[in-house]
């Protein structure tokens, strides 16, 4: 059942792990900062934020393929509207939240 092109098509062993040291740094980076109380709170979660969108792009590159295949891009436009979707969650939480500690 294994077919040898449809293997090809996959990232090699050595991108997998720099995909993978990539995406640990990128979680290291951020624990480090928060534990460490090394920045202010608007600047840590700025920082919070650009390493977990840079850890999204690295994991969709490295291990989803997402710029490999030669087919229609319908699981890119899929990609797109899961994340209007995402952010919209992520950004109303944040404002939700941002507006009810104003209010107390």
């Amino acid at each position: 059942m294994s077919n040898p092109e449809h293997a090809e098509q996959h990232g090699s062993i050595k991108a997998y792990v720099i995909g993978f040291v990539l995406s640990i740094i990128l979680t290291i980076i951020p624990l480090v900062l928060a534990l460490n109380h090394m920045m202010a709170k608007t600047a840590l979660t700025i920082s919070i934020l650009i390493a977990a969108t840079l850890q999204f792009v690295i994991q969709l590159f490295f291990f989803m393929h997402i710029r490999e295949g030669e087919g229609p891009r319908y699981n890119a436009v899929a990609l797109i509207l899961g994340i209007v979707f995402v952010l919209t969650i992520v950004i109303g939480a944040i404002w939700i939240m941002e507006f009810n500690s104003v209010v107390q």
